[in-house]
């Protein structure tokens, strides 16, 4: 399995050039966790590197190290085959790498051009007042590189999330960058979206620029990727050409084991009792005369394209967005669901598909978050019994094999997957009856995601009645007892576990209003 670690490009080990960037030894520590042991990775000129493992694996916190925002334990970097020090991210800006996080670091009030050269805008008489016109133009002139038509003029707040992405590489290249990170930067695109950037991508890559790619996506990776890296628990593991390589190999490298295979019969639930039915739901042209019904034991999976309403029909269900007409029906009675809190008094709870916003407290410990939407029961005669918050943790981190050091560390210090568990245990401790999943595995490696189908089936199997909305068709036809598909706000169709695949999930998630049957 271990790979040579000196393996190269073609064109760079015929010229007999060193390595843009490589990285020997590099160990790191934090509190109670050895982060990195001893990793290595090289990115030659003019490479798409891809940068693989499951989360926690030691990915970001390498490439924080290679982009000045962690320093290294031991081990050393070099550029160009010479010795550096990166001990802030000013150094490697200084140094030609720039790195692009999943998360944009962009001001939505500020002009494109404003924002890639903020704190560096040109300025003229004498340096007092700002040169507008030079910003624009050294800004037209890097979107040009890129072949990007947007005006440097515009607020970012009024791009799609692709554009900003653009404004975020044309920010790392106005430091006339050599070596571009890139952390999951599909997570958020539609397919044209991915297109563009992929373009945008191989320009960069024949001006000689090396990117490193992470990405938990197989299938992009066969499109954009000349070599695969890959770490498991903070160590390096191997590096293989992507040409050639199955995604199988690639996977148990990742996870060091073989997953479970795709193939499943789901329990027949149809005779079950019906939890949850909804009926009529309308708002505007977001939900349009919604209606279905959820069983106990279920797992009933929303599919559609971005923009389809699916979304939008979970957070009418738990109350975070108002609903023009329709009823909601829980155990055979009517509910009154106006907000968050009368969903979850019902036995309701949602798992957001942006669970850094609407899912955990990021600056709060494990603990608090696990215990935050049931406080009442750990709370007597107006005293919180910190003890009991403790010991529930710790159970429900052993029950979902939660990687942390302790209860106390961080949510925002642990990994996607990680936090995602920790927003079901939140749930899982209120006992809730019906369960929203939105994009369960959204930005999880692999191995991440089989431990969530795993704790999905599991909560079925407990009577756990479950909607999950994903935009990922494998994974709907992976888990899904049944599948309702939307399109532009209705429901266009529904499929048997048995009758589906991708094809009819597709016909119908592109079933415009005009085709649908009234």
């Amino acid at each position: 399995m271990q790979q040579d670690q000196e393996t190269k490009t073609t064109g760079e080990a015929a010229a007999g050039r060193p390595p843009l960037i490589a990285l020997r030894n590099v160990s790191k520590r934090f509190p109670g966790v050895l982060a990195l042991d001893n990793c290595q990775f090289e990115l030659a000129a003019g490479e798409v590197h891809a940068l693989m493992g499951e989360n926690g694996a030691g990915k970001s916190t390498l490439m924080k190290i290679l982009s000045g925002v962690y320093q290294r334990d031991s081990g050393e970097i070099l550029m160009d085959g010479h010795p550096v020090e990166i001990g802030e991210p000013r150094q490697a800006q200084a140094l030609g790498i720039g790195i692009i996080h999943q998360e944009l670091n962009l001001m939505n009030h500020l002009s494109a051009a404003q924002n890639i050269f903020i704190g560096r805008e040109p300025r003229k008489g004498l340096g007092l007042f700002l040169d507008e016109e030079q910003l624009n133009r050294q800004t037209a002139e890097i979107f040009a590189r890129m072949r990007l038509d947007l005006d440097p003029r515009t607020p970012v707040g009024q791009l799609t999330v692709a554009r900003q992405q653009m404004v975020e590489i044309a920010k790392a290249l106005s430091f006339d960058s050599r070596v571009l990170i890139m952390d999951e930067p599909t997570a958020a695109l539609n397919n044209a979206e991915i297109a563009e950037l992929f373009r945008i991508i191989r320009d960069l890559q024949a001006q000689g620029v090396g990117i490193v790619y992470i990405s938990h996506k197989m299938d992009e990776l066969r499109q954009i990727a000349d070599r695969v890296s890959v770490m498991r628990d903070g160590k390096y593991i191997a590096t293989v050409p992507m040409e050639g390589t199955s995604m199988e190999t690639i996977i148990a490298m990742m996870v060091g084991r073989q997953l479970d295979g795709e193939h499943r019969t789901p329990p027949d639930t149809s005779a079950n009792d019906v939890v949850l039915e909804v009926r009529g739901l309308t708002r505007g042209r977001a939900i349009r005369n919604v209606g279905f019904q959820l069983r106990r034991g279920e797992i009933l999976g929303f599919a559609g394209l971005m923009g389809a309403g699916r979304t939008e029909v979970a957070r009418a269900i738990f109350g975070a967005d108002p609903l023009e007409a329709g009823e909601i029906i829980i155990h055979g009675g009517k509910a009154v669901i106006k907000t968050p809190a009368d969903a979850v008094a019902h036995g309701i709870g949602y798992l957001s598909e942006d669970r850094k916003h609407f899912g955990l407290a990021t600056g709060m410990d494990v603990q608090a978050n696990i215990a935050m939407s049931s406080m009442g029961r750990f709370t007597k005669a107006g005293f919180i019994d910190h003890r009991a918050i403790r010991e529930t943790a710790r159970g429900y981190v052993r029950q979902l094999a939660i990687k942390t050091p302790s209860v106390a560390q961080q949510a925002r210090l642990l990994s996607g997957g990680n936090q995602q568990k920790i927003v079901i245990a939140k749930w899982l401790l209120r006992d809730c009856d019906i369960l929203f999943f939105d994009e369960p595995t959204r930005g999880i490696d692999v191995g991440a995601k089989s431990e969530i189908y795993k704790l999905l089936d599991a909560l079925a199997a407990e009577g756990k009645a479950i909607v999950m909305i994903s935009s990922e068709l494998p994974e709907v036809l992976r888990m899904s007892h049944r599948i309702l598909v939307m399109c532009e706000g209705r429901i266009t169709g529904e499929l048997s576990a048995a009758e589906a695949t991708q094809e009819k999930i597709m016909q119908l998630a592109t079933q415009r209003e005009s085709a649908v049957v009234q």
